[in-house]
């Protein structure tokens, strides 16, 4: 069979001409204790698996012709029957549609390779293409390997990655986790981790600079395993592979890879049916006018198809191009496209579907247009806890949780208290923690994955703010643990949260600080945003943690008292019993209302 010792699961199926899904189902029915298609069996029983598997194929075929005989009677009698069986698993085989190639995002932290792989990974496979190479970019490479193709979406990072998830759209099938070997798992590994696991997609993760002098590939292996991504040769079910993007090295196994894990998901679509899928690049061409790049994930897209793009954007197909460059007149299923003839630029992340045709194209960007103005016209409000609880769906409701806090200790001590308020009914799950303000990228995933964000002794960057008022995600902000678990812990039990929101009435920061005589020091400040208002609650944030809470308790304008200060204007502030005021210091005024 074989001159190798050892022979992996997939290795064997391989040989055997089967899929690796179905080869891990025969061992595990013959009593063989194997977890992955990586594990690892002896030459011995490989031998006896194919041994097993001959007999069984030999029992079938002498089964069979044992059957035809029996049957040559009656054979006229059952063609009807045949027809109809014939008929049923065409049905079935529509259903579950065709093997289609995998798309695979590459994400990461900053600096640890992930532009440099894609470029190793299309410049190795350049010989595979027509002559002339890469003519342009459209924001997906198609990539040939032993005579499969893997689709590379061309923008890495989670932020993309998520965006297109919070827009309803879920473009990748494999992630390529990329993490430096001289330098380990950082912060934006972690995110990126998490980002993948809450959209609940395979990662395969490849160790990159192996080449460096100090590179630490068990470290590396050691600080996934802290993550949940335990290596298969640590008996997990992560595919980790060592390469030099830089030098190539490993880039060939790390390909094999991704077929393998595509091959274990089962990657399927039907070609037949009208093309649906996700823009992943959109531009303005001075001479072709608004430009798409979109991403087939179903059906067949073709020239001439009428297109409708997130409900608000829609044209019929004048021009196709291919990842190459060249004009094409179809696109299957997984592929790129670049196609022009569309009325305006839609936004990356927007989902599209083919239409009948133009009349109906129309209704439905007209009649969505309708709906956008009429909620622009209700009061805009945040998802509130009990309306995500609303939209979960099955017996056991889960509440999905991004945490930050200020400091390290204080975040294990909020995960655990957190995790264990889970019930029979409902369960807790953070999908994402970390130390430091609340940022764009905490909320993009709390509306990608149906999240609520809990912050503690932090407070969240205002664009982040801007965000989450615009995707309608809650951010609930704590100073103290306990109030934070009791309206969690009375939500849970099927009692309203508190009837108290806190209300941002203005924010100033502090440019320089006076000291008065017989007075003491003063926050020199502009008003950054909204006003600023006397007798007001107040707090002192510094480097986005809350250093002191009270309220405003003096407010001037050049010499003269004032009631309120505006945006735009400069103050002097006292806040009540404080006076360690600091340049860069940013003075938060709020007000605490009822919650209608």
């Amino acid at each position: 069979m074989m001159g190798k010792e050892k022979i992996r699961v997939y290795e064997l199926a391989r040989m055997l001409n089967m899929p690796a899904k179905e080869m891990l189902s025969i061992l595990k029915d013959l009593g063989i204790d194997v977890k992955t298609h990586m594990s690892v069996l002896d030459k011995e029983t490989a031998k006896i698996v194919e041994d097993t598997l001959t007999e069984q194929e030999t029992e079938a075929k002498k089964e069979e012709t044992s059957t035809e005989a029996v049957e040559t009677d009656t054979a006229e009698e059952k063609a009807e029957e045949v027809v109809e069986e014939t008929e049923v698993t065409k049905e079935i085989e529509e259903t579950y549609g065709e093997s289609r190639p995998p798309v695979v995002t590459v994400m990461g932290h900053v600096d640890h390779g992930k532009t440099t792989l894609l470029d190793t990974i299309r410049n190795t496979n350049i010989a595979s293409r027509e002559a002339g190479g890469i003519t342009q970019h459209i924001g997906a490479s198609v990539i040939e390997v032993n005579g499969k193709e893997i689709v590379f979406l061309d923008t890495p990072g989670h932020e993309a990655f998520t965006k297109m998830r919070a827009r309803g759209a879920q473009a990748t099938d494999i992630v390529i986790l990329v993490v430096a070997a001289d330098d380990g798992v950082m912060p934006q590994t972690i995110e990126a981790i998490n980002h993948a696991k809450a959209a609940n997609i395979p990662i395969v993760v490849a160790i990159n600079k192996i080449d460096k002098p100090n590179a630490n590939i068990d470290r590396v292996k050691q600080q996934l395993s802290e993550q949940g991504l335990i290596p298969e040769e640590w008996g997990g079910e992560t595919i980790c592979v060592p390469i030099s993007a830089k030098n190539g090295t490993g880039i060939d196994e790390l390909l094999e890879m991704l077929l393998l894990q595509a091959e274990i998901v089962e990657l399927k679509a039907d070609p037949n049916r009208k093309a649906e899928g996700i823009v992943i690049e959109s531009r303005l061409d001075k001479g072709k006018g608004p430009v798409a790049t979109l991403l087939v994930k179903n059906g067949t897209l073709r020239k001439g198809d009428v297109v409708v793009i997130g409900n608000s954007s829609w044209g019929r197909i004048r021009a196709m191009f291919d990842d190459k460059g060249k004009m094409t007149k179809e696109v299957p299923p997984s592929k790129p496209a670049e196609i022009t003839g569309i009325d305006s630029v839609p936004q990356p992340g927007s989902t599209f579907r083919v239409v009948e045709n133009e009349k109906i194209a129309k209704q439905i960007v007209e009649e969505y247009q309708l709906q956008q103005k009429m909620a622009a016209s209700r009061p805009h409000r945040q998802l509130t806890i009990e309306d995500l609880y609303a939209q979960m769906s099955g017996e056991k409701k889960e509440i999905r949780i991004i945490l930050k806090a200020d400091v390290h200790g204080s975040l294990e001590a909020i995960e655990d208290s957190l995790l264990k308020l889970s019930t029979e009914d409902a369960t807790i799950k953070i999908i994402h923690k970390g130390v430091g303000r609340i940022t764009e990228n905490d909320v993009m995933l709390a509306s990608a994955s149906k999240a609520i964000v809990i912050g503690f002794n932090i407070r969240p960057e205002s664009s982040a703010t801007k965000l989450a008022d615009r995707e309608r995600v809650t951010i609930k902000l704590y100073r103290v643990i306990y109030e934070m678990l009791e309206d969690l812990q009375n939500f849970i039990e099927g009692m309203k949260p508190k009837e108290e929101m806190e209300v941002l009435i203005g924010t100033a920061e502090i440019r320089k600080v006076f000291r008065i005589p017989k007075i003491g020091k003063v926050a020199g400040c502009y008003v950054t945003d909204g006003k600023i208002i006397r007798d007001k609650k107040a707090r002192v944030v510094r480097d986005g943690k809350i250093i002191y809470e009270s309220k405003i308790n003096s407010l001037r304008r050049f010499k003269n008292d004032a009631k309120e200060v505006a945006s735009g204007y400069e103050c002097g502030i006292m806040v009540e019993k404080f006076s360690d005021y600091k340049e860069g210091d940013i003075i938060e005024v709020y007000d605490i209302q009822e919650s209608t």
